[in-house]
């Protein structure tokens, strides 16, 4: 397969993952706001870190205020974590290889880069910002089921695989890291009651509420909800699962013993660690760790599976 091919392939593939994600992480704080008291205020600007893009926002936007964070999470072109650029980067890397993937799947992403910019309007009130962000996720849902179904399961689906789940595993981990963040005076994270609606919350927000208790058979706790989601072997967005999908992508590749031994040292980080035992600081810098490592898988494979990796020799979060 062409490099530049199996590139495409895996910037598109990361690209819708981080809009559906993205809506994803909006709902955990848009879901604390409906579940805690009417006085209890809870921030955007944690959220702009969590993106690890607080130097681009800062460049753009002098607050923090929510009309003025929805805008850079789900609008604005010029944000590489927004919505719109994430669909419009998905868009672009399918247009280009229109001849590759089915037909149905170039026009689900095309409509829905379409309905984000066509809906912005309604996205960033209050309003119609739930209906907004459903959408977004159920399409992207859509469009991943109809990848995994018609395409051939070749290099090319090695690659959708692995951008998918390298971007999972990433978000996943910010997301989590939403309840890790200052969201909440310290009065109210002392309350055990406010606890569990946070980390529920942040449950629902990966679809993984039913599955949790299914698994666990526990009420919701916050050392169990930390360990399914960053150690389920069954989870499909769990961290661990996730990285076993890209130990498992790795091995139908040619020579890969480097980029192996990256997603390996990522696995036994995981295993490893008792995060559970982990206070909310401790988890925080934990993440931290855990999404360097994750940039360095991607490093590895930039460099030596893609034409822009061979040119550079560097790495990027966002298409070169």
């Amino acid at each position: 397969m062409l490099a530049r091919v199996a590139e495409t392939l895996y910037w598109m593939a990361r690209y819708l993952e981080r809009a559906e994600n993205m809506a994803r992480l909006i709902n955990v704080n848009g879901n604390l706001i409906l579940d805690l008291p009417k006085k209890t205020t809870v921030g955007w600007e944690p959220l702009i870190d969590i993106t690890g893009t607080r130097a681009v926002y800062d460049e753009h936007y002098d607050n923090f205020e929510e009309r003025t964070a929805m805008k850079y999470l789900i609008g604005d072109p010029s944000s590489p974590v927004s919505i719109a650029s994430s669909l419009n980067g998905a868009r672009e890397n399918a247009r280009t290889i229109r001849d590759v993937i089915p037909r149905e799947a170039w026009e689900q992403i095309n409509a829905l880069s379409h309905y984000a910019k066509d809906q912005l309007g309604p996205a960033l009130s209050k309003r119609g910002r739930y209906a907004y962000l459903n959408q977004i996720i159920l399409r992207s849902q859509t469009i991943v089921g109809l990848l995994s179904g018609t395409v051939n399961r070749d290099q090319g689906y090695v690659f959708l695989r692995l951008g998918r789940n390298i971007e999972r595993s990433d978000m996943t981990s910010r997301i989590i890291d939403v309840r890790s963040a200052n969201l909440l005076s310290e009065e109210f994270l002392e309350s055990r009651s406010f606890e569990n609606i946070q980390w529920m919350s942040v449950l629902k927000s990966l679809t993984a509420y039913q599955m949790y208790r299914q698994t666990m058979h526990v009420r919701v706790r916050r050392e169990d909800v930390v360990n399914f989601l960053f150690k389920s072997d069954i989870f499909p967005r769990s961290i661990l699962f996730c990285v076993d999908q890209l130990a498992r992508c790795m091995e139908k590749l040619p020579e890969p013993k480097k980029p192996m031994a990256r997603v390996n040292q990522v696995k036994m980080l995981l295993q490893d660690t008792d995060i559970s035992v982990f206070n909310q600081k401790e988890l925080h810098s934990f993440i931290d760790l855990l999404q360097i490592r994750l940039d360095e898988v991607h490093g590895v494979l930039n460099a030596q599976y893609f034409l822009s990796g061979r040119i550079s020799n560097g790495t990027a979060q966002t298409q070169p």
